[in-house]
């Protein structure tokens, strides 16, 4: 993820907790002067910077389609004027709430993508990230496999009796299948539904989220970010895998 600091401060804390940033600092006044490349940032963060027209429209120029800016202001309460001035901006989807215990003001807006088209919007992220990573290298937090839930629905509507169970997609192999994984939700949907439309997938039902460090315990061998192409010639298996061990079985 590309994140553009506003504050200077805010960019090396998020970056302790998440190893996949690429962090760019910058100041709103330079920001404004010299504006970054359009359509290169994946969200703006700012504490306590002054968001006028200026900044706005800069973070704006920065921000890809479907980007988000946030921003807290750590004194102050909410009024009308905080999502006007964002909306006149050209910011979509905006949240303005108290920050933290009724004190300080959150305030979140994105830049509207360029299409209605889901399957566009998708795409246009998906591309951004790398086919054929390498797992070991991987700077992200979580992985996603392409599951076969059965039965086919929530855990709330599970009878008693039921059994829930997960098999994750694979390329059959000697000595051991290859397990597909993905980098991001919107990597293994880009990929997902032009391979069942294809016909070279059946019967997926859901995209299981896993922490890397559970990947890593795995003894099967994934292929992270295949394409389509990758597969088409394989013959394609499915491997059982605890729904317990993913980051959310119930979602």
């Amino acid at each position: 993820m590309r994140l553009l600091d506003l504050d200077g401060k805010s960019g090396p804390i998020l970056a302790e907790r998440r190893n996949d940033l690429e962090v760019k600092q910058i100041c709103p006044s330079s920001l404004v002067a010299h504006p970054l490349e359009p359509d290169s940032i994946d969200a703006v963060v700012g504490i306590d910077v002054q968001l006028d027209t200026g900044c706005l429209q800069a973070v704006m120029g920065a921000l890809r389609p479907g980007g988000r800016l946030i921003a807290i202001h750590s004194r102050g309460t909410v009024s009308e004027s905080h999502p006007r001035l964002l909306r006149e901006n050209g910011y979509v989807r905006i949240l303005v709430e108290p920050a933290l215990d009724e004190f300080g003001v959150l305030l979140r807006g994105e830049k509207a993508h360029t299409t209605a088209d889901t399957q566009a919007r998708i795409r246009s992220v998906a591309e951004q990230e790398t086919n054929l990573l390498d797992l070991a290298s991987f700077k992200g937090r979580y992985i996603h496999l392409l599951v076969q839930q059965r039965p086919n629905k929530p855990v709330w509507k599970l009878e008693d009796g039921d059994t829930m169970t997960w098999h994750a997609t694979a390329i059959s192999g000697e000595p051991k299948p290859i397990v597909l994984a993905f980098s991001s939700l919107p990597k293994a949907v880009a990929f997902m539904q032009p391979a069942v439309l294809a016909g070279v997938l059946h019967d997926i039902n859901k995209v299981g989220k896993f922490s890397l460090s559970t990947a890593r315990s795995w003894t099967w061998d994934l292929v992270l970010n295949p394409t389509i192409d990758h597969i088409r010639v394989q013959t394609l298996t499915t491997l059982e895998i605890d729904p317990a061990s993913a980051e959310a079985s119930d979602e």
